[in-house]
């Protein structure tokens, strides 16, 4: 199983209590390895008062959260019996497991955030083999060649018609191979 994005509904305004109780139950119950990170989407808005601009961090989602995760039975038990979880968005109940959010849609929140969906620091290094998710080449495997943070972008080396080409793909159109 891989880990991915799943979104969490929280009771409105317990967002933060939520994540911190969700990351303190990941690491007692030793679910580090699948509950990985819990991120509240939030941006950054300039308000005008009396005259007086002043930046505001607001929610983008008030009353949820995104959690990445593998949705093994235990993690997806410690996530949805989290104090403040009222549950997962994209299950329709009766003990049916969530759908989990699109790469496309999980770059698109953290993106604007300043993140990234892919760990950069502890995934992404120059000779780490992935798999490419999404564009023309997608389904094919890789090396990254070269990483250009600020743009979102790799260079991989790929296989093409039997000789090593380098293409460059969106930080959001990989994913590390298994």
């Amino acid at each position: 199983m891989e880990k991915q994005w799943y979104v969490v509904n929280t009771y409105s305004g317990h967002e933060n209590k939520v994540k911190e109780k969700l990351e303190m139950r990941a690491q007692s119950m030793d679910m580090k390895d699948y509950i990985y990170r819990v991120v509240i989407p939030t941006e950054t808005v300039v308000e005008n008062k009396d005259g007086v601009q002043k930046e505001k961090v607001k929610k983008m989602f008030p009353g949820y959260i995104l959690v990445e995760m593998v949705m093994s039975d235990e993690a997806w038990y410690v996530v949805r019996n989290t104090p403040g979880v009222t549950g997962f968005i994209g299950s329709s109940g009766k003990g049916a497991k969530p759908t989990p959010l699109q790469p496309y849609e999980v770059d698109k929140i953290l993106n604007s955030m300043g993140m990234s969906r892919l760990d950069v620091n502890k995934e992404l290094e120059v000779g780490t083999k992935v798999k490419i998710i999404a564009g023309p080449f997608n389904g094919m495997f890789g090396t990254i060649d070269s990483i250009d943070l600020p743009n979102q972008k790799i260079n991989l080396i790929v296989d093409l018609f039997g000789q090593e080409t380098s293409v460059e793909v969106e930080m959001s159109q990989i994913e590390v191979a298994a």
